[in-house]
């Protein structure tokens, strides 16, 4: 449930050591020291997930109740965090992350906004969510928070309770990411397993290894070690400061749904959501966004529609990787090219397009450049 009035502490990191022993952090100070100086502010949102889940026993890996923490637990079973920044928390929602809905989207983006725009002293924010659907709420805030302070999303694969649990030192290396200036500037991160990576690339790809989150295309950002957070690399797409997006006025969101296309693929999906007035369709299509003979006959319903009506066709893929380029076959059917983006992404990029603009050439110019 989402908190209504949500409160915020500045936490003294002193965690319960029977709760340090459940998340299997070491506690010898393996990482390295912080930086001289006074640390610097770092903001814990919390949502909920499987690195706030629990367990009946320490063996119960799968089977586990996302949200038994709250963020405030989360941060105080960490005490190395303070050696890296003066944390502070608010739990935003407590959920698994399927659960996850645009009211808390909106939350975060206008909740982040607000600290970077009245506490000049945060580094950046990081926020704590479910690993089933972070890629998607990396994504909209990568297109949405206005500033180029680090935001970084943070999961786990294993909940809090189990044995060697993940989520402590994910934590703490999102922190530690998040209070690298280094970070500034590469808009939305996601870090798990040691890993930085870019909000628009990064996608879960196993459903419990560790290793779960990937940039099948483009790679990683860097690395979070015990030395530093080294980059190597920096998104070249339109991102948080530089994004046309304003959600000032946003109330909810234009409909757009995705469809997946497979062998003998039923039309009848399409034509429902054409009928009921849907704003807009991704096609996870075959191969580089490939579809059927029926599909691209029931689509061209699209084109007999009055301008108004005409639902915009987004073309992406299921392969989980690779450009959908533009064709010329696809010109008179409307349709535009998703390039790497995957059917999750580039459904949000499209219900964000579309709260400024139902221009197809504009909508096509959008994908071009986020």
């Amino acid at each position: 449930m989402t908190t209504d009035n949500p409160r915020a502490w500045t936490v003294r990191l002193i965690g319960p050591a029977a709760f340090l022993a459940l998340c299997g952090f070491p506690g010898d100070g393996a990482i390295a020291q912080e930086a001289p100086g006074a640390p610097p502010v770092v903001w814990v949102l919390a949502t909920g997930g499987t690195i706030s889940g629990g367990g009946a026993s320490p063996t119960s890996l799968t089977e586990y109740r996302a949200g038994t923490f709250s963020g405030e637990e989360l941060v105080a079973a960490v005490p190395d965090l303070a050696r890296h920044a003066t944390i502070r928390v608010e739990q935003v929602a407590n959920v698994g992350s399927p659960n996850i809905t645009f009211d808390d989207w909106l939350t975060l983006a206008r909740r982040i906004d607000e600290v970077f725009d009245n506490e000049p002293d945060t580094a950046g924010v990081v926020i704590t969510h479910g690993t089933n659907t972070l890629e998607e709420t990396a994504y909209f805030l990568n297109l949405t928070v206005r500033h180029d302070r680090p935001v970084v999303l943070v999961g786990a694969q294993r909940p809090a309770t189990a044995i060697s649990a993940d989520g402590p030192l994910n934590l703490l290396n999102a922190v530690r990411t998040a209070a690298s200036p280094e970070a500034r500037g590469k808009g939305v991160l996601v870090v798990m397993n040691d890993q930085v990576n870019a909000a628009r690339d990064v996608t879960k790809t196993s459903t419990y290894r560790l290793e779960t989150f990937s940039s099948r295309d483009l790679g990683l950002l860097g690395y979070v070690d015990g030395d530093r957070v080294a980059f190597y690399r920096a998104p070249s797409r339109r991102h948080t400061a530089a994004s046309e997006f304003d959600l000032t006025a946003v109330t909810g969101f234009p409909r757009v749904d995705i469809v997946y296309s497979y062998v003998e693929a039923n039309p009848v999906v399409i034509r429902a959501l054409i009928e009921d007035g849907v704003d807009g369709i991704v096609l996870a299509g075959t191969g580089a966004g490939g579809m059927s003979r029926r599909e691209r006959d029931t689509l061209e319903r699209v084109t007999t529609l009055p301008a108004g009506a005409r639902p915009i066709i987004v073309r992406s893929n299921r392969v989980g990787s690779g450009r959908v380029l533009p064709r010329t076959s696809d010109d008179g059917l409307e349709m535009v090219a998703g390039d790497t983006l995957n059917p999750q992404k580039a459904r949000i990029l499209l219900m964000l397009a579309l709260t400024r603009t139902r221009d197809l050439d504009e909508i096509r110019r959008i994908f071009r450049e986020y």
